[in-house]
């Protein structure tokens, strides 16, 4: 998606864009399809059904009224919403694949257009590590960077603090909720200090599958992400992965081979990440940082393409028989298919538009379990 500047949007075209979104079986990228294919939300929401019937399965588009809730609960958390193409969505983050739609954000909107550094690490972190992510998020926000976290315990909240009032959370539940329920108070000094942004609606709890969502923002918004310490198995390396997929710089702080807390750290560092030990370090590699992937984790996925006026239709059920629990390719689909490119997004896009269709990272797709 682009963050380029685009006409203001109409009241309307915004509510319909929110209702979009918050529709049954429709994502990010979806949505951009939709988007794309019918030119404005209002058009999409109109053309829903009959997509849905086509994938196989009637369709019915999120209720009106649960989006004028969902609007005053917004105005109710003194937060707004920030569309993909407005003129202040950051660039770097409109840059990766399945970059949200909408945000929801609080603050001062101005922190996300500045350089922006991520920072991860443990929860259950030492207090050398917490010190350490203070003190380097401190001397990043000296050197003009602003520090984007997760507000999670531990590196994060370590990372805030540092950084404070330069800072970023992103956060897993709606605007309004407070998690982990110690960082409060922290929370709320950065929704009015700093800048607070959820992807989630108002009154939305965190649930496992929300985090990985909030780690491709975090990650987005960078030039690059800084693990502090980490394990292995630490949701901090999907942040790290996701940095390096989207071609932004991969950091980490080296640590004793005796504490467990570094080996994450010590593994990205032998898969090709940078080692960093000072804050100068960090500003160096990314002050050259200008947006082009120096990543060697995967190729950009290639984009979707409708092409104007006519587009020959691909049967959805014969894209389907394509298709497994196994997610494969979307470029294998259509070599497979031997179909219009075009037609066999489509297809898939009618597919998921009917729940039977889940996409995954990568580009890759599979049939819905």
């Amino acid at each position: 998606m682009s963050g380029g500047a685009q006409p203001a949007l109409s009241q309307d075209e915004a509510f319909a864009r929110i209702r979009l979104l918050r529709s049954p079986n429709i994502g990010p990228v979806s949505y951009a399809m939709l988007l794309q294919r019918f030119g404005s939300a209002t058009e999409a929401l109109g053309a829903l059904p009959d997509l849905g019937k086509r994938g196989g399965r009637q369709y019915r588009a999120c209720p009106a009224d649960r989006i004028e809730r969902e609007v005053e609960a917004v105005r109710k958390a003194g937060a707004k919403y920030l569309f993909h193409d407005q003129p202040d969505y950051p660039a770097l983050l409109g840059q990766i694949d399945g970059a949200p739609p909408i945000l929801i954000w609080r603050g001062d909107l101005a922190l996300a257009s500045k350089p922006c550094v991520a920072m991860v690490g443990a929860r259950n972190a030492s207090a050398a590590a917490v010190k350490l992510a203070r003190d380097f998020a401190q001397g990043l926000s000296e050197a003009g960077f602003t520090v984007v976290s997760g507000l999670a315990r531990g590196i994060d909240g370590a990372a805030h603090e540092g950084a404070f009032p330069t800072t970023i959370g992103v956060i897993a539940s709606g605007i309004d909720i407070a998690y982990p329920p110690q960082h409060a108070e922290l929370q709320e000094r950065i929704a009015d200090e700093g800048l607070l942004l959820a992807e989630q609606p108002p009154g939305t709890e965190p649930r496992g599958s929300h985090f990985p969502s909030r780690n491709r923002i975090i990650a987005g918004l960078a030039g690059g992400t800084l693990v502090v310490e980490a394990a292995v198995k630490s949701g901090s390396l999907i942040t790290a992965r996701l940095a390096g997929e989207a071609g932004r710089e991969v950091m980490a702080i080296p640590g004793s081979p005796l504490e467990a807390r570094s080996h994450g750290c010590n593994h990205l560092i032998r898969e090709g990440a940078v080692l960093v030990q000072t804050p100068e370090d960090v500003s160096e590699l990314l002050s050259t940082f200008d947006g082009e992937s120096r990543s060697t984790f995967r190729e950009p996925s290639p984009a979707f393409d409708f092409e104007p006026g006519g587009l020959a239709e691909t049967d959805p059920a014969d894209i389907a028989g394509l298709l497994t629990s196994a997610p494969v390719p979307v470029d294998e689909i259509i070599r497979q298919s031997g179909a219009d490119a075009g037609a066999v997004h489509l297809a898939l896009l009618e597919l998921e538009i009917a729940g039977r269709l889940e996409r995954h990272a990568g580009a890759r797709v599979s049939l819905s379990l």
